[in-house]
């Protein structure tokens, strides 16, 4: 079967009630024909208009004609990986929302996906009731919302979350893992106060007190990854708080 005998096949039109869901286009991009001729039957008796794909580079191809309300994207795809796709789709400025389906569901996956501008992520198995859901919801979005947030900044530093890369007044800036994580979520909250606790939920994903000063060693080495060599310093102690990244004037 070709391409496009594949897209006519999983594409339909339904009428009455559902003219509204009738109006919404979605793009499958599935190489596993098990699961995408699931998610395209599902999402065909709701009403929808759904096109689908089988491999990354088709894939890219059809998303890039903006026409589609919401994507659904295997991460692991034959020709184009899905990260590379969605790479692609945002360094070219489409917004289209979404959602990573993927058999990959530790948390440093899911964080790699939705930082490198996926809206939404959800693992296989799954049931179709909460891929819907969740697609509807990203629908309901307004247009403006649904922009990916590729760029964090404040003042002089810049973080890229599609390429990992920070740079403070043009300058690289390399960072570890761990490090990367902990600048993002300062960057996430700049210029608020962050305490220990809440950098040990938000980076680390300790919902407890280890007891140790994992947080404090950590943000001494960012500190000096990043302000040393520079007039003015960005990360700050907040006695008796946390930390804080920005200005605390």
């Amino acid at each position: 079967m070709t391409m496009q005998a594949g897209i006519d096949a999983c594409r339909t039109h339904r009428s009455g009630l559902e003219s509204f869901a009738m109006s919404q286009k979605i793009l499958v991009i599935e190489d596993d024909r098990t699961t995408a001729d699931f998610v395209c039957k599902s999402l065909i008796e709701q009403g929808f208009l759904v096109d689908h794909a089988s491999d990354g580079r088709d894939g890219l191809f059809h998303a890039t004609d903006g026409s589609y309300d919401a994507i659904v994207l295997d991460r692991m795809l034959p020709g184009m990986d899905g990260m590379a796709v969605l790479a692609a789709m945002r360094a070219a400025h489409i917004a289209t929302p979404v959602i990573i389906l993927s058999s990959l569901g530790a948390v440093d996956a899911r964080v790699e996906g939705l930082t490198s501008g996926a809206s939404d992520y959800l693992t296989k198995p799954f049931a179709f009731s909460e891929l819907l859901a969740r697609l509807q919801l990203l629908m309901a979005r307004p247009s403006g919302a649904t922009t990916a947030e590729t760029i964090l900044a404040c003042q002089d530093l810049e973080m890229n979350l599609l390429n990992r890369r920070v740079t403070r007044a043009g300058k690289r800036v390399d960072l570890q893992p761990r490090e990367f994580r902990l600048l993002e979520y300062l960057l996430r909250h700049k210029d608020q106060v962050v305490t220990r606790t809440m950098m040990l939920e938000g980076v680390w994903e300790y919902h407890f007190d280890p007891g140790t000063n994992v947080v404090d060693v950590h943000v001494s080495r960012l500190r000096r990854k990043v302000d040393d060599g520079f007039d003015k310093p960005l990360v700050h102690t907040i006695r008796g708080a946390g930390y804080m990244l920005g200005d605390p004037d």
